[in-house]
C-alpha cells in the first residue's frame, strides 16, 4: 500500500530537522543481521548492561503495590530527595530537592529547558562537534543552534574566548555537555567557571548537559552546580544507572524558574513513568551504588584497551576521552571520507562506527565515533576484523 498524500502543509522548522545517521546504520546493521551476519555494535551509545536486581525488585513492588497512578509532574518526593542526596554525597552540594525536576528522560529535561528559556530567533552556542538532538532542541522553539567549530586543543568543546569571539546581538546562552557525546571529553573546571562568569555577564543562561559525569574516569568529578544556583543542569538515569529503556531523568533549576518548568511539564509530559521513579529511588541504595562502581571500572578498561588499539590500527585519537564511553577518532590517515569508511567497515568487517556527519560539519569527513559500551570480548574480535580489513585494502 503506498503512502497518503499529505493535503497540508508542514511546519517549516522540519527542514531544520536532520535525520539521525546513527540510527541509520544501526537499520543497515539490523538488516545484514537478518540476512545471518554476525555484526558488532560499537555505534549506539547504550550501556550494555541494565537496572541491578534491587533496581527491579522496586518497579515491581511498586506494580504489585497498585502504585501506578500519575504522579505530580515535578516527580515523586522520594525521588527528589535521593537525587539531593546524591549531590551532596557525591560533590559535596547542597542542590534542594525543590529545585530538582524529574523528567521523561534526558531529552525531556533539554526539552523543558529550550521551552523555557529558548525563543523565536534566539541563538545558543554549543560546540561542533556536539550531540545532534541539542540542536534539534533549540530549533523545534525556533531557535538558531550556532556551532562553534572546535578542535583537540580545546578538547572539542567550547571555551571562554570561543564564547565571547562567537556571542552576537542574537545570543542569549550556551549549551554544553560534559563530558561530552560524540568525544568523551570534559571542559576543566576553571574553563567552565570562566564560561559561565562570561555568560552571566551578557546575561545570558548557561545549559549544562552532565549525562555521563557519572562516567568520569580521570581526576575527581564535579558538577556545574557548583558554580552558582543560577546554571540549568541535566542529568540522566540512562547512562550510569544503566536505564535507558526506562525514559527517566532530571533537571536542576535556578528557584525561580521551578513554576515555570512546573507548569511546562504539567502541559506536555503530565509526569515521568510512575514505575520507573518508584525504580529509580533504589538506584541509590549502597548495594545498587556499588554495582554501578563496579561497571564505571568495567567501562575504563575497555576505554583503556580501545584507545592504543585504534592507534595501532591508525586511527589518530588526539584527545583521549576522560568520560562517557565514547573515542573520537581521526580517521584521515585511512580515509577522506569517514561517512563512506563507517559504510564499508559495517559491510565488509560487520562492525558498526558512527561517521562525524552526526555531530556537526567541522569534523564530518574527518573523524569517526566509537562507542565502547560494549564487552571487552567484543572490543578486542572488532579489532581484530579492522586489522585484517585494513590489510586487504594496503
Amino acid at each position: 500500500m503506498k503512502p497518503s498524500r499529505l493535503d497540508f502543509s508542514l511546519a517549516s522548522r522540519l527542514v531544520n530537522i536532520a535525520p539521525f545517521h546513527v540510527m541509520e546504520l544501526a537499520k543497515m546493521a539490523t538488516e545484514l543481521e537478518r540476512q545471518g551476519r554476525h555484526i558488532i555494535h560499537m555505534g549506539i551509545g547504550e550501556p550494555d548492561f541494565t537496572a541491578p536486581p534491587t533496581v527491579i525488585e522496586a518497579a515491581t513492588r511498586a506494580m504489585t503495590d497498585g502504585r501506578l497512578q500519575y504522579t505530580a509532574a515535578v516527580g515523586i518526593p522520594p525521588l527528589r530527595q535521593a537525587i539531593s542526596e546524591h549531590y551532596r554525597r557525591v560533590y559535596g552540594l547542597d542542590v534542594a530537592p525543590e529545585r530538582i525536576i524529574v523528567t521523561a528522560g534526558a531529552s525531556a529535561a533539554l526539552l523543558l529547558a529550550c521551552a523555557a528559556l529558548v525563543e523565536d530567533g534566539a541563538e545558543v552556542l554549543m560546540p561542533d562537534p556536539s550531540y545532534p538532538c541539542n540542536r534539534h532542541f533549540v530549533a523545534a522553539f525556533d531557535g538558531k543552534a550556532r556551532l562553534v567549530p572546535s578542535g583537540p586543543a580545546e578538547r572539542f568543546q567550547l571555551s571562554d574566548a570561543m564564547v565571547r569571539e562567537h556571542w552576537s546581538g542574537a545570543t542569549r546562552g550556551v549549551l554544553l555537555a560534559s563530558p561530552s557525546n560524540p568525544t568523551g571529553t570534559s571542559i576543566e573546571h576553571d574553563e567552565l567557571a570562566k564560561i559561565v562568569a562570561t555568560v552571566r555577564s551578557k546575561q545570558g543562561f548557561t545549559i549544562v548537559d552532565e549525562i555521563y559525569q557519572g562516567l568520569t574516569y580521570d581526576g575527581d568529578p564535579f558538577s556545574a552546580l557548583s558554580l552558582g544556583d543560577d546554571i540549568v543542569v541535566i542529568n540522566s538515569f540512562s547512562k550510569y544507572f544503566n536505564m535507558t529503556g526506562w525514559r527517566l531523568g532530571w533537571l536542576v533549576v535556578p528557584p525561580a524558574l521551578v513554576p515555570q518548568i512546573e507548569k511546562l511539564a504539567q502541559n506536555l509530559f503530565i509526569c515521568p513513568s510512575t514505575v520507573a521513579q518508584h525504580a529509580a529511588v533504589a538506584c541509590f541504595a549502597p548495594e545498587a551504588l556499588a554495582i554501578y562502581e563496579e561497571r564505571k571500572a568495567e567501562f575504563k578498561r575497555r576505554r583503556d584497551f580501545i584507545v592504543p588499539a585504534l592507534k595501532e590500527l591508525g586511527f589518530k585519537v588526539p584527545v583521549t576521552p576522560d568520560g562517557a564511553f565514547y573515542v573520537y577518532a581521526d580517521c584521515s590517515a585511512l580515509s577522506d571520507d569517514a561517512d563512506r569508511l563507517t559504510i564499508e567497515m559495517l559491510n565488509e568487517a560487520g562492525v558498526v562506527l558512527v561517521p562525524g556527519l552526526d555531530f556537526g560539519p567541522h569534523t564530518a569527513h574527518q573523524y569517526i565515533r566509537l562507542s565502547y559500551a560494549t564487552s571487552l570480548d567484543n572490543l578486542k574480535e572488532a579489532v581484530d576484523r579492522l586489522q585484517r580489513f585494513f590489510a586487504a585494502r594496503r
